[in-house]
């Protein structure tokens, strides 16, 4: 656990939210299904815990090999992570940059009362920045985020 590192409270975390830093407790974790890629059509495994803090709790979505190295009860210090839309509802996850490394700190509760995951969002298509780069940088100067160097 670094020292320098600014955590974010679960009940802060909003759809489209990148680069999350977070320290939260595994409530209960599903069993793993097994899925095909659109892509290439080879198969994942995927599963979702249920994850949080004091503030609130949200569904965390974990592929292949990430789904092993979490259990019930730990407490997990997430880097890098973000949030989406899945299914009208929000969910965190780690992508391929982000990372969930287990701690030994104690969360004492965690909020399952305010479970971000079960309230409803709607799914807009083009929500955020598009992926593509001359795309995006029109996208950030209609909001006025271009930053100029």
């Amino acid at each position: 656990m670094s020292e320098e590192t600014e955590y974010v409270k679960v009940n802060a975390l909003r759809p489209g939210s990148r680069n999350i830093n977070t320290l939260v407790k595994v409530v209960n974790m599903e069993t793993p299904r097994t899925v095909s890629s659109r892509r290439d059509q080879t198969e994942h495994r995927v599963a979702e815990a249920l994850v949080g803090d004091e503030t609130g709790s949200l569904l965390l979505t974990l592929w292949d090999n990430q789904i092993d190295q979490l259990s019930v009860g730990d407490v997990f210090e997430i880097k890098n992570g973000f949030t989406s839309i899945f299914r009208g509802s929000l969910r965190l996850n780690l992508g391929r940059y982000g990372t969930a490394e287990k701690v030994e700190m104690e969360i004492e509760e965690v909020n399952t009362e305010n479970n971000l995951s079960e309230r409803r969002y709607e799914e807009r298509p083009g929500y955020g920045p598009p992926r593509r780069p001359f795309q995006r940088r029109r996208w950030e100067e209609r909001r006025g985020e271009r930053q100029r160097y």
